[in-house]
């Protein structure tokens, strides 16, 4: 049996607001278990809480109340640089509109996690070149974001993603853009890298087809599992 690498206790979280309709309450009460190596698809309407829900497992956002253990740590106690450095080592992400550093080529978009990790530049610049060749894009690595198309945008946002070899990839609609030959490369791709190096994905998606292929699929509806 697999060990479990993510796990959410209890998980709540409001958004305050002054607005006349007051505080938006958008994770209520959630516990998820997830085992290394597994695919998770996240499903549910617009306003479910997928998206907070990903930045609270992630490390991106403090949870109002509850817990969120990465790899064994409590990381809802982790506070500054410790919390940075796990995040670093165990977590990545890939979001729908790719978040691209616009000023930086394809490669040294790429190359920019290993960097965080106090990879030397030039090995960094290696292994961000061979990512780019395995995902088709060994001919764009000096091309900047503005002149990539989406398809090409979202090859590089996964080649980033994966380039640190991550225990567990957070994908937040990465083909929500994407037409559909170019969706059909980007999760043949995504599943490819996963499977190779047994990475836990989770996958927030809208598409029926994308979460068939996970092993289990999460519904989410007011914030709730359901």
């Amino acid at each position: 049996m697999s060990e479990t690498i993510l796990e959410s206790d209890g998980l709540y979280h409001v958004y305050e607001s002054k607005a006349e309709d007051g505080n938006v309450v958008a994770l209520r009460g959630l516990h998820i278990n997830m085992k290394a190596g597994e695919a998770i698809a996240v499903v549910g309407p617009s306003g479910s809480g997928k998206s907070t829900l990903m930045k609270c497992l992630g490390g991106l956002m403090k949870p109002s109340a509850g817990s969120v253990s990465l790899a064994g740590k409590n990381m809802t106690r982790l506070k500054g640089q410790e919390l940075v450095e796990l995040r670093q080592k165990t977590v990545s992400f890939i979001f729908q509109e790719g978040n691209l550093l616009p000023d930086l080529n394809a490669r040294d978009n790429v190359a920019q996690p290993l960097r965080h990790q106090g990879v030397p530049s030039r090995k960094a610049l290696a292994k961000a070149d061979a990512m780019l060749e395995r995902l088709g894009m060994g001919h764009r690595i000096r091309a900047l974001p503005s002149m990539l198309s989406g398809g090409e945008q979202q090859r590089v946002a996964l080649a980033r993603a994966y380039v640190s070899n991550p225990k567990i990839l957070l994908a937040d609609e990465p083909t929500g853009n994407l037409d559909e030959e170019n969706t059909k490369a980007i999760v043949d791709l995504l599943f490819e890298i996963k499977n190779e190096n047994d990475t836990t994905l989770i996958l927030v998606t809208h598409s029926r087809e994308l979460a068939k292929k996970c092993d289990r699929i999460i519904k989410i509806r007011d914030g709730k599992l359901l």
